[in-house]
């Protein structure tokens, strides 16, 4: 799979700790904190019944853009749950190249790749102003205990996330660049519907780069193969913003037909779109 540079620009503030947020995150200007109910229903899991009291609250805190919210190797002790925006999370190697993993928004949950070693083995890095809620480890575990259906609960987010990462894994060795273009478009309006957006137009918030980084592929192929969905039809493309046009042809895209037929298919459906216009005049 292939790596990409990470950005000059990148901002070098990151979060140390819970009890240090203010060092380098803007706090929210209204609401600061979600109860336990409110941070089951962003993560769409059923609330437990339990008291709603203050030691049961969850503090927001908000990154800008190119800001990092961990760093590989930092201590870890929250997970962090997206209530709105959108961040990539990546690998880095001894040469500061970057491996793209996952692109979080909103409902996801991220930071349980800390668990195990009790230290981040990946970086978190905001692609839009976020807005996140701080999950501490410790009150995790003890609600858990004490309220066994929240546990389970947020095991079941836990395995959503590793579902999603396995079936990544799979569409890699398995599809063609074209058609692993295609389902990342087709998983993304899934996910802006989930989350009450359009699922038929939408801004990639992430780089071409960064979806070559995330999908195994060159910065070339993703912006040829994007012109090329445009061309046929399948999807309208205007810098950033996406309009799906046929997702169903977009979900079962195995490869694109060769540049020639693709020339015809567009010469004929300018043509046909002429005709109307004449027709319409007429």
């Amino acid at each position: 799979m292939l790596s990409t540079q990470i950005s000059e620009t990148r901002s070098d503030a990151a979060i140390p700790s819970a009890s240090s947020i203010g060092e380098s995150a803007w706090q929210r200007q209204g609401k600061l904190w979600s109860s336990l109910k409110e941070l089951c229903e962003v993560l769409r899991i059923p609330n437990p019944p339990v008291v709603n009291d203050e030691e049961l609250m969850f503090q927001h805190v908000q990154f800008k853009t190119g800001q990092r919210v961990h760093t590989i190797g930092q201590p870890f002790d929250t997970l962090y749950v997206v209530h709105s925006g959108f961040l990539k999370t990546v690998l880095i190697d001894e040469f500061g190249n970057e491996q793209v993993l996952s692109f979080p928004m909103k409902g996801d949950l991220f930071g349980v790749d800390g668990i195990h070693s009790k230290r981040y083995a990946s970086e978190a890095v905001a692609l839009s102003n976020c807005d996140l809620i701080l999950v501490p480890f410790k009150k995790l575990t003890a609600l858990g205990r004490a309220h066994p259906e929240l546990e389970h609960a947020m095991y079941s987010v836990m395995s959503r996330e590793l579902v999603r990462e396995q079936a990544m894994v799979s569409m890699l060795g398995a599809l063609s660049a074209e058609a692993r273009v295609a389902r990342f478009l087709v998983s993304l309006s899934e996910r802006f519907a989930d989350m009450g957006y359009s699922s038929k137009l939408f801004n990639l918030r992430m780089t071409r780069h960064e979806i070559g980084s995330y999908l195994g592929l060159t910065l070339e192929t993703v912006s040829r193969t994007l012109s090329a969905f445009n061309e046929i039809g399948l999807i309208t493309v205007d810098q950033r913003s996406i309009g799906i046009k046929d997702l169903d042809a977009l979900r079962t895209l195995r490869r694109l037909p060769p540049s020639s037929s693709r020339a015809k298919q567009s010469a004929a459906k300018r043509a046909k779109q002429a005709q109307l216009v004449n027709a319409t005049g007429a």
